[in-house]
């Protein structure tokens, strides 16, 4: 297929492209910054430049071309700014909702007939979900007025348009948390080198990972053999709690001794990390991936996935 990637020098952009074209898929990579242009030709796609964010500019830059996908994984994770809540003006969010919409148009120019979305388990909600694991069947959009509800509504956002619009088989992809190279384990390594905090003091809330090479993987086996309206929990086999990660992180990274503080501070602090980090315990069961897309994650867990750094 001739795949167009929204999010393309992204964690998951760059090895995406890598997969999609190791799987025969050529790829239109949208580079908003033009210093990328180099890398995406590199990683094998070519660029286009546009931001997805305006709308009437995207279209201008994709008219005359076509494809059979679009792929969205633009986010904004990297500028995200500590604040006590997430803004409803939040760049990530602004990519799910008002992105999402223009892709989709993007997607009726390019005669694309096929959308994958990205998505998180986070949109379960932020709260503890117990002991079982969380499968499709489960809730999505569980809202509590805490200060990280509009992370999930942007992920109800994203999911909902794609899922009802015409002329599109949609597809969205519910990833565990990221890791790997440009994700979530380097952010944590920098934080520590520069000894600032990076979690609370006990154990944390549990959550499901997956590094961004089995997410890249998941998403082209989605591409080729996903059922159009469904969503896809994609995620590791091993669930573990903050402390372990960061330990983990630490370890494999040899940064320096982690520094944390007490729960109820970061609450205080960053209400938004408290509910992710302290408040938020979520175990989640990627059956259906498995067996309808035939997807396995290569690393069964975080250390299996940090190891091979």
């Amino acid at each position: 297929m001739q795949v167009l990637l929204a999010g393309a020098t992204g964690a998951i952009g760059r090895p995406l492209i890598r997969a999609l074209t190791t799987n025969g898929h050529t790829v239109l990579a949208l580079v908003r910054n033009r210093a990328n242009h180099a890398l995406a030709k590199e990683l094998g796609a070519e660029p286009i430049a546009a931001d997805v964010l305006d709308r009437d500019a995207l279209l201008r830059a994709l008219d005359g071309r076509r494809a059979d996908a679009v792929i969205h994984q633009a986010t904004a994770l990297r500028a995200a700014k500590p604040a006590r809540r997430i803004p409803v003006d939040d760049p990530t969010g602004l990519l799910r909702t008002h992105g999402t919409a223009n892709l989709l148009d993007a997607a009726e120019l390019l005669g694309a007939r096929r959308f994958l979305v990205q998505s998180l388990i986070l949109g379960y909600g932020y709260h503890d979900h117990g002991e079982r694991p969380l499968t499709e069947r489960d809730q999505f959009g569980v809202y509590d007025g805490g200060a990280a509800d509009e992370v999930v509504r942007a992920c109800v956002a994203g999911e909902e348009q794609v899922f009802d619009a015409a002329g599109v088989d949609g597809i969205a992809l519910r990833y565990g948390l990221f890791y790997g190279p440009g994700a979530f384990s380097d952010l944590f390594a920098d934080l520590m080198r520069k000894h600032a905090p990076v979690g609370p003091l006990g154990p944390g809330g549990v959550n499901s990972w997956i590094h961004v090479e089995d997410a890249a993987a998941a998403t082209v086996a989605a591409l080729d053999r996903g059922t159009p309206g469904r969503a896809y929990n994609l995620a590791d086999d091993t669930p573990i709690t903050w402390r372990e990660f960061i330990t983990e992180v630490a370890r494999s990274q040899q940064t320096p001794r982690p520094i944390r503080l007490p729960a109820w501070l970061i609450r205080l602090a960053v209400p938004y990390i408290g509910a992710l980090m302290a408040d938020t315990s979520m175990r989640i069961s990627s059956a259906l991936a498995h067996e309808e897309l035939e997807w396995r994650p290569r690393y069964a867990s975080v250390a299996e996935g940090l190891a091979v750094r």
